[in-house]
């Protein structure tokens, strides 16, 4: 195997440090007595939208998508995704660890596709650990990472934006967030 090949499995390796993040994330997403409500009043007239949890799922396939992509594109935007991510989180954690908030959710009715995909977010991501958010931070790395990517073509580029904003909305509209949890994150 070349040197270059060698470089590059070495390089992908790095993606293993998501699953540790997670089990990070896990440990802190319990329920605590001290967990705070930031709710500010925009966040009432932010409606449920049980459709924006395609953007919302979508998310997984676009951070991990484009990491991939800069890996193979472009390893130093690759290592500075990877490290912004990383230190991202870690912040996110400490804050997590020390001022923990919740965002209320609401009481999901009917049996619709979107509604049951909501459902299944909701049971498995507990309502604690949303300021700041970690799902609109990666989303912001990865759309100002897309950024260097000389070669990637105005439509892509387009695109890539729309879906980040979408998912970043996205945090809003199926509760997930409150503003002060996105605001944070950008």
């Amino acid at each position: 195997m070349s040197k270059a090949a060698l470089i590059k499995i070495r390089d992908l390796t790095a993606l293993l440090i998501f699953p540790i993040l997670g089990l990070m994330y896990e440990y802190l997403n319990e329920k605590s007595a001290n967990a705070v409500n930031i709710s500010a009043p925009v966040d009432s007239y932010i409606p449920f939208v049980p459709i924006f949890i395609i953007p919302y799922v979508i998310w997984y396939v676009y951070m991990f998508g484009f990491l991939l992509y800069f890996w193979w594109k472009n390893p130093s935007v690759y290592w500075k995704s990877i490290l912004a991510i990383t230190a991202g989180e870690i912040v996110c954690f400490i804050i997590y660890f020390y001022f923990q908030t919740t965002v209320p959710r609401p009481q999901l009715m009917g049996d619709s596709f979107l509604v049951q995909l909501v459902s299944l977010i909701y049971s498995s991501d507990q309502p604690y650990n949303c300021f700041p958010s970690i799902h609109v931070l990666t989303t912001m790395i990865i759309m100002l990472s897309v950024n260097r990517i000389e070669d990637l073509g105005k439509m892509m580029h387009y695109v890539t934006q729309l879906t980040g904003i979408l998912i970043i909305l996205s945090t809003l509209f199926v509760k997930q967030h409150v503003i002060y949890d996105v605001l944070s994150s950008i």
